[in-house]
């Protein structure tokens, strides 16, 4: 399903729900009813965006709305502990692999992470699962009247879309008596609706250019909106930063007298093979270690997997023996739809939602351990990307590139894109299709068996593709 996002009425199709989610019996809190996930998404989609608004400004941005509506719903963030995840790249990864080994260890765990890929369900887990709709929807309907009383009282100053979705993971949470929460922050970090907790353990995962517009435009500016999610006394790792982004990091935890674990420095990762299929790793952290294997492609992941284990580590809940069994079980049954997926073989098909250029960096490195005779690109970038860089890593890769449009609003216009395109790879066989599910289609119609193709450029083309290929493919997995 494509990903939804803009004006209500400019939705494109219905919301799916998977096959655990039926719907759920009618839900009613005073005036509200809401039945479907369909009709409490496109609520949702009702609030304002900010992450897709140009014209509102980010100085606007402050942590107010959320904590009067969380008030309003007795603070369902306090319900449980947390572990708290920034980062330019890499960190719904890590929330994800953290919860796998959470989840291991025989705990129920809550997860928040964004965007979605297909279904609304997918941005809050649940004990190891999406949440289901009825869940869903029943905590739609308890923070909705709180939103719209909010809206009534100071309609400048109302919840955002991202306001309103984090208190509902919150909600969710609660009513599910988590045991442990891990959260992914949405946008930078201080002002982020998720900067609402006091966690056990707080994780930048990487700092790169983006969102310029909003979080500034040097890596120092962006680094302190990264480390504005530090609190006084709470540990914290810390992935592979750049020097300037490191010192704005390291100086605001001196300031408020936060531990920093440095990857590479405090714990880390020793690949154990070099095999793209390979992915046995040893982590450590200080003097404890563990070798896994896992479940996960991309080497990129091993770093993930150092910090969400770092983060588990340092709740401080595990012996030893426990956490090194809880890793090893977890993190092999870790799978984190949307990167470095194959979701077909012959020909190989790979998604992956790569969108800066250090995460398209990361993906070249993966296509050349697999190393196909024929790599057919189908790209979809948003217009607030860099894209010079990413096309930099990806095209070099590539046999021919088709170019589309996933996602209405955000999206470069894919005659745009190819002029940038035909700039950098002059020779490159090329087609625009800005239908994204056509350009799948027909990409796929035109593979031989031992070719292969990698939808990447946006999360919402990862989206797109996974719905086509896989039904492409039968519907299932791919096997490893």
């Amino acid at each position: 399903m494509e990903a939804l996002h803009g004006p209500v009425a400019a939705l494109p199709i219905q919301f799916t729900v998977h096959e655990a989610a039926r719907e759920p019996p009618r839900c009613v809190l005073g005036q509200v009813f809401m039945q479907s996930v369909a009709e409490a998404g496109a609520w949702l989609e009702s609030l304002v965006n900010l992450e897709q608004r140009s014209d509102w400004p980010y100085s606007r941005v402050g942590l107010g709305p959320i904590c009067a509506l969380l008030a309003r719903l007795d603070d369902p963030q306090w319900a449980q502990p947390c572990i708290h995840v920034a980062g330019s790249k890499g960190k719904g990864s890590t929330v994800l692999l953290a919860e796998a080994v959470l989840s291991a260890s025989g705990q129920r765990v809550g997860a928040f992470t964004s965007p979605h890929l297909e279904r609304w369900t997918e941005r809050i887990r649940l004990g190891g699962r999406e949440v289901d709709a009825a869940a869903l929807v029943a905590a739609v309907a308890e923070v909705r009247p709180h939103v719209e009383a909010l809206r009534a009282e100071q309609p400048e100053n109302a919840p955002t879309f991202f306001d309103v979705t984090t208190a509902v993971a919150f909600v969710c949470f609660r009513a599910a008596g988590v045991d442990r929460a891990v959260l992914e922050v949405g946008l930078g970090g201080r002002l982020d609706s998720t900067n609402v907790v006091t966690p056990e353990v707080t994780c930048i995962t990487s700092i790169e250019l983006e969102h310029t517009d909003k979080l500034g435009g040097t890596l120092g500016a962006i680094a302190g909106e990264k480390a504005g999610i530090l609190k006084p006394g709470v540990p914290a790792v810390v992935g592979a930063l750049p020097a300037e982004a490191a010192e704005v990091v390291r100086a605001r935890a001196e300031e408020i007298g936060v531990s920093l674990g440095w990857i590479g420095q405090d714990f880390g990762f020793e690949r154990l093979g070099e095999a793209a299929r390979d992915r046995r790793v040893r982590l450590w952290d200080a003097d404890f270690s563990c070798e896994v294997e896992l479940g996960v492609r991309g080497r990129h992941q091993l770093g993930n997997a150092a910090l969400a284990l770092a983060c588990v580590r340092r709740v401080g809940v595990h012996s030893g023996t426990a956490l090194a069994k809880a890793a090893r079980e977890g993190l092999a049954a870790a799978r984190l739809p949307g990167r470095c997926e194959i979701v077909g073989t012959a020909p190989l098909l790979m998604v992956d939602s790569a969108h800066t250029a250090a995460s398209a960096r990361c993906l070249a490195v993966e296509l050349d351990e697999w190393s196909p005779d024929e790599l057919h690109l189908v790209l979809s970038v948003s217009a607030d990307k860099a894209l010079a860089p990413l096309l930099d890593a990806l095209l070099p890769r590539a046999s021919s590139v088709t170019l589309t449009r996933a996602e209405p609003h955000r999206s470069c216009d894919p005659e745009s894109l190819a002029r940038s395109v035909r700039a950098r790879a002059p020779q490159l066989a090329l087609q625009v299709v800005p239908d994204a599910p056509r350009a799948l289609r027909e990409v796929l119609a035109q593979l031989a068996p031992d070719a292969a193709a990698c939808a990447t450029g946006s999360v919402y083309l990862a989206g797109i593709a996974r719905r086509v290929w896989r039904a492409a493919a039968g519907g299932a997995d791919a096997a490893d």
